[in-house]
């Protein structure tokens, strides 16, 4: 199967699952995101199996995690974990593709795995019914709180042009590895949660975001500490009533996924799955003029992966 095949029947699948909204151009979209059969790849694209089954293709096509995660290294983690729902709800990094990354990172030689979310509904609420908490207690990771203002340190954003100062969870600063593990949705006020939304995570006060621009406050933290690594759940992706949905029925099962290290261009591309222009969406717009990432997808190598 060609690469445009592929990105079509990745939009028809989830269009056949249901969705109740538009993908856009297919042929636009196709043509945009061109395929180079050669390494090293700047984007990985992969669709048709199970969350831990199409990471294994994915982080292989890297190179593996020891790309990322060297011995005895400390590693943190940040899937969203932002709602008390279970996973079929789509609003929650899917714990099984959460579980799956920390085995990686051990068998890549890591000390430590953390794993940590500053949620929106009650923290222990959200950890336990999400099924995040068990994943990571399963593949050896830690589970840390994040509830407690104690847990962060104020930092300078340099170069904000909205958002100045901050304060940040400890681990961000203080772990060697940041893997980023954003689930896709649609959300009302940054009209995607995607790699740099999924970041309001790490901070402390959200509310001052919101009155300030979120937009751009999204782009001006995204140069702050770039993730070595970024991983989009599109498994199954909410396509209404988000963040936080109402029920299954708010979601479209996509069975996809996108891997890369450029956060900018995984926000591209997961627009572009979605069937949004990423230019559209202002976080990516303002991080790609502010040379954070690179949002043309037409000049990156991507591998596309079909399970």
């Amino acid at each position: 199967m060609d690469r445009r095949e592929f990105f079509k029947r990745s939009i028809y699948s989830g269009l056949a699952a249901g969705a109740a909204f538009s993908f856009g151009s297919l042929d636009k979209i196709i043509a945009a995101m061109p395929y180079r059969p050669y390494a090293p790849f700047d984007l990985v694209a992969v669709k048709g199996g199970e969350p831990a089954q199409m990471f294994d293709k994915a982080i292989e096509a890297l190179g593996g995690m020891k790309n990322f995660v060297k011995k005895n290294q400390t590693v943190v983690v940040k899937p969203n974990i932002g709602w008390d729902t279970p996973p079929e709800r789509g609003a929650d990094t899917n714990p099984a593709l959460v579980k799956r990354i920390i085995e990686h990172c051990f068998t890549a030689g890591a000390k430590e795995v953390y794993v940590f979310d500053n949620p929106c509904d009650n923290w222990i609420k959200c950890y336990k019914n999400s099924g995040i908490e068990k994943a990571v207690k399963d593949a050896g990771g830690k589970i840390v709180p994040a509830n407690s203002e104690s847990n962060y340190q104020e930092v300078e954003i340099k170069n904000g042009k909205k958002l100045k100062k901050t304060k940040v969870h400890e681990l961000i600063l203080s772990s060697n590895v940041f893997i980023n593990v954003p689930v896709l949705k649609c959300h009302t006020g940054a009209q995607l949660t995607m790699c740099m939304k999924n970041h309001m995570g790490t901070v402390w006060d959200r509310g001052y975001w919101h009155r300030n621009d979120l937009q751009q406050c999204i782009a001006d933290f995204a140069g702050f500490r770039k993730p070595d690594l970024n991983i989009v759940d599109a498994y199954r992706v909410m396509t209404k009533r988000g963040p936080r949905g109402v029920s299954i029925e708010d979601t479209v099962l996509m069975k996809s996924m996108i891997l890369s290290r450029d956060i900018v261009a995984a926000d591209a591309a997961s627009a572009k799955l979605y069937g949004i222009e990423p230019e559209t969406i202002g976080h990516i717009k303002y991080a790609a003029e502010a040379h954070i990432g690179n949002m043309d997808l037409t000049k990156l190598n991507i591998k596309r992966i079909k399970i």
